[in-house]
């Protein structure tokens, strides 16, 4: 951790003060850095759509369940990327579906970002029990750092006798309980629909009229293999299948998990359960570690991942259990060429068509696609151009816009769907015409709220409509385009206790 002081005789910096008029979660009332003096003060600068800030998140737990009965506060201060996240309300659903549990803050306009001086998602700063800043750090793996730091300024404030007598309570929001809780994707097949229950860390399997055929998970977060109901998961995202085999991108294990539903059990095939560091260059399927895979797609003894963590696509060898880098040199950004050479931005979506594989690159708000075939093969981008430039707008695909999509499927025709998440919109792209069109959503949140997954059986598309809590069922007209929407009724499904 950089100290804020240029030397030891220096008096540390004091902390620029929050200011008011802002909205704040997880508390019932405003917080200032004054009114916390006499306790050590985590400031964690994230915001909500950035996969580093998300790897973060784990490392805040830990700290407070560590300092769960002392004088330690964590706060996020939300310094939103990108104009959907801005929205108070969208940075509730996501406190809501990360479980997070200590106040933050939306710092609309960054101006908390600016008097800080915060350069980079995430900076964690630490403030000693004075209202000082004892050091700041950027990026993930920081968690025996801020420890370190924590330790430190109680020791002092101890010493010193600045130390309040009291842990902090929050008021953690809370969300109703209901069927499902923020699905993030969906697979859409002639008889059943299978649903990542990623809120409720698990999977739901129900025929196309929405009547529950089996559910696999315990409901509890966790990494066990065993028995359908006694198996756990850590906000499963992507989904591919065949038959009663399915694959599950285990997003926060940093696993793929294997769904027999014959032998009613689940397997790990891949991962460690530890988040991989930059660079891996592959190995064994159980002895390689991933980060954060966010969707899949198989073709033939291939599972294609989007390993969005390390800004790459990867690709599991079911056959013979390698597993390694298919595209993206692991450096963010948008870059097209040869696909070991590529750069990439948190790709989480993934469809395959035409002898390519089409990704969301969400973090560039591009779709970009990658051949499969020979090691010559590159990649090549159709919508978007670059980390800071999104919006909306139709038409030509090189004047195109999206704003940070999850999901793309393929219709047979060759056009594809894709879920603009932060447009809540659902688009369609033509590759052979370079155009996109709208399909539903008209930018509110009334019919599609941050919509993370799509998949497409026919001309019937499915939605993850992830923030509404439900799958939408869209019926696309093939001709003139226009949609119809229906809600899929689940039934014979609960909340887990």
């Amino acid at each position: 951790m950089t100290a804020a002081a240029g030397a030891q005789d220096r008096p540390r910096p004091l902390a620029p003060e929050i200011p008011a008029g802002l909205t704040w979660h997880n508390t019932d009332r405003p917080l200032s850095l004054k009114a916390l003096r006499g306790r050590v003060v985590v400031l964690d600068f994230w915001t909500y759509c950035c996969i580093n800030c998300i790897h973060v998140l784990p490392d805040l737990a830990a700290i407070e369940e560590r300092f769960i009965e002392d004088p330690v506060v964590v706060i996020g201060v939300h310094s939103a990327k990108f104009d959907n996240e801005g929205i108070p309300e969208n940075v509730r659903q996501a406190v809501l579906r990360y479980g997070i549990r200590h106040p933050v803050v939306v710092d609309q306009g960054r101006g908390i970002w600016r008097d800080w001086g915060i350069r980079s998602w995430p900076t964690l700063v630490v403030v000693d029990t004075e209202g000082r800043v004892y050091g700041r750090t950027s990026g993930e793996g920081k968690r025996q750092v801020l420890i370190d730091a924590v330790e430190t300024c109680l020791a002092e404030g101890a010493a010193k006798g600045t130390l309040a007598e009291n842990a902090w309570e929050t008021a953690v929001e809370s969300l109703a309980p209901g069927p499902l809780r923020f699905p993030g994707k969906v697979v859409l097949e002639e008889g059943r629909i299978l649903i990542a229950d990623s809120g409720h860390h698990r999977l739901v399997v129900t025929d196309r009229s929405g009547t529950v055929k089996a559910i696999v998970g315990s409901g509890s977060p966790g990494r066990a293999d065993g028995d359908l109901g006694e198996a756990s998961f850590n906000d499963p995202q992507g989904l591919a299948a065949r038959g009663d085999l399915i694959w599950v991108a285990d997003r926060a294990n940093h696993l793929i998990r294997r769904i027999d539903l014959e032998k009613g059990a689940v397997t790990t095939i891949a991962g460690t359960g530890a988040r991989a560091p930059w660079g891996l260059s592959g190995g064994r399927a159980l002895d390689t570690p991933l980060a954060s895979p966010w969707a899949l797609a198989a073709k033939g003894d291939v599972l294609f991942i989007a390993n969005a963590g390390s800004h790459q696509l990867w690709r599991l060898e079911m056959g013979s259990s390698d597993l390694g880098p298919y595209a993206g040199s692991g450096r963010e950004g948008l870059r097209d060429g040869a696909r070991t050479g590529s750069w990439l931005a948190q790709p989480s979506g993934l469809a395959i068509t035409g002898g390519r594989i089409w990704f969301a690159d969400s973090e560039v708000s591009a779709l970009r696609s990658v051949g499969i075939g020979d090691s010559d093969e590159e990649v090549e981008t159709l919508v978007g151009t670059g980390l800071f430039d999104f919006g909306f707008h139709d038409g030509a695909a090189a004047a195109a816009q999206l704003q940070h999509p999850l999901g793309v499927a393929a219709l047979a025709d060759g056009r594809l769907v894709v879920a603009d998440t932060y447009n809540h919109r659902l688009r369609l792209v033509d590759p052979a015409a370079s155009t996109v069109t709208t399909v539903l959503g008209d930018g509110t949140t009334g019919p599609l709220w941050e919509p993370g997954g799509v998949s497409v059986h026919g001309t019937t598309i499915a939605v993850a409509d992830t923030n509404h809590h439900r799958i939408l069922m869209v019926r696309l007209d093939p001709i003139g385009g226009r949609a119809s929407t229906r809600e899929l009724a689940v039934t014979g499904l609960s909340a887990p206790r």
